[in-house]
């Protein structure tokens, strides 16, 4: 199923929409203490669902990076964030990610404890009726127990592990850029189509800034942190994710940081970052002032707009809860969102393949009490 797994630089990762699979990313996080691996691979179309020539010799390169963390003075964990984007079919994907698995096992360090995969895969329970409310609403995946029987079933050691939260948001909307801008808006909920209207009535302006204007950002970020009581990055980390754009790799970035003003007023802020045909709503900050002006969905809005512009043909919201209840702690941006219209996407999440038992087990158990901001 896999083969011809091998190392490259880091520069030479394929353009591709996921904005965490590229050069760019690999290159904001060196600066943070992050070391990356890139490698190449082929797969077997057959385990794709979408077969291609004759026979089962036939192959498909594709790549992904590695990250590389100590979490101790001598141990490492590597983690893949949103990979490998290449996608096999259900039957495939725990026997096709435990050989790759085993095959990156060669080019770890010996002291790496686990390989998280931080997979952008479409859960497997995401279609599926049993999981879903009278309302037709998905209701999440199965027990952790669960998930992992359906997922070892076709693998040799029954190795992969859920963890017990996800680094990275598996649940999103992606709104199609493919449609002109009457038709986009027509897909929203009215409410958001009259907000946005209202704010752009009400003078609210929302302009391209530049590093000047980091200051602005990081003000109306720190208050956005402090009242939604989540993880505040530093000031220097958005510096250099504004400026470290990777235009000599092979998957560079496009990032715009976008304010939205009310008579010179900074009311809202956001990182749009584009990369492949991909344009994605990486962070975003927002004012306790003037909240009637409606700032955040003149700023969307506009984000989608200059999106269109650049050529990108899909809108990622990135991050929301997985389903409208009000309990869930990204229930806000789950309303806020899904008033744009799109499609929601689920994915599989996280899931640990161990290298040491024993050390991945001290690990794990030192996670339970401090699961992250997006739960599985």
């Amino acid at each position: 199923m896999i083969k011809d797994v091998h190392s490259k630089g880091v520069d030479l990762l394929f353009k591709t929409p996921i904005l965490q699979q590229t050069a760019y990313w690999s290159k904001v996080k060196s600066h943070f203490g992050y070391s990356s691996l890139a490698f190449n691979f082929r797969i077997n179309h057959s385990t794709l669902g979408n077969e291609q020539g004759e026979g089962s010799d036939k192959y498909l390169t594709a790549d992904l990076v590695v990250f590389l963390r100590y979490i101790d003075s001598v141990h490492t964990i590597a983690y893949v964030p949103y990979g490998p984007e290449i996608e096999p079919g259900e039957e495939f994907q725990g026997a096709v990610l435990e050989e790759l698995s085993e095959q990156l096992r060669a080019f770890l360090p010996k002291t790496c404890i686990m390989i998280r995969y931080d997979l952008v895969w479409e859960s497997l329970w995401s279609k599926d009726s049993s999981f879903t409310n009278e309302e037709g609403m998905w209701c999440g995946p199965p027990s952790r127990m669960v998930q992992e029987q359906r997922f070892n079933f076709n693998t040799a050691l029954g190795n992969f592990r859920k963890s017990i939260s996800n680094n990275l948001p598996s649940n999103t909307i992606i709104l199609n850029l493919r449609s002109d801008s009457d038709t986009i808006l027509s897909g929203m909920k009215p409410k958001t189509r009259y907000n946005i209207h209202l704010s752009q009535k009400r003078g609210v302006n929302v302009r391209s800034a530049g590093l000047e204007s980091l200051g602005i950002w990081y003000d109306l970020y720190r208050e956005t942190a402090s009242r939604n009581n989540f993880f505040l990055h530093s000031e220097d980390y958005f510096r250099v994710a504004f400026t470290e754009r990777a235009h000599n790799t092979q998957s560079p970035a496009d990032v715009t940081l976008l304010v939205a003003e009310y008579d010179k007023l900074p009311l809202a802020a956001m990182f749009l970052v584009v990369t492949g045909n991909r344009a994605t709503y990486l962070y975003g900050a927002s004012s306790s002032l003037h909240r009637n002006l409606m700032a955040p969905y003149a700023l969307q809005w506009e984000a989608m707009i200059l999106a269109k512009e650049k050529g990108c043909v899909q809108y990622d919201m990135f991050g929301i809860s997985p389903d409208d209840n009000p309990d869930h702690p990204m229930y806000g941006l789950y309303r806020f969102k899904k008033g744009f219209g799109g499609s929601l996407f689920h994915s599989m999440g996280c899931w640990d393949y161990p290298l040491n038992q024993r050390m991945y087990l001290l690990y794990t158990a030192s996670e339970i009490g401090s699961q992250g901001y997006h739960l599985a």
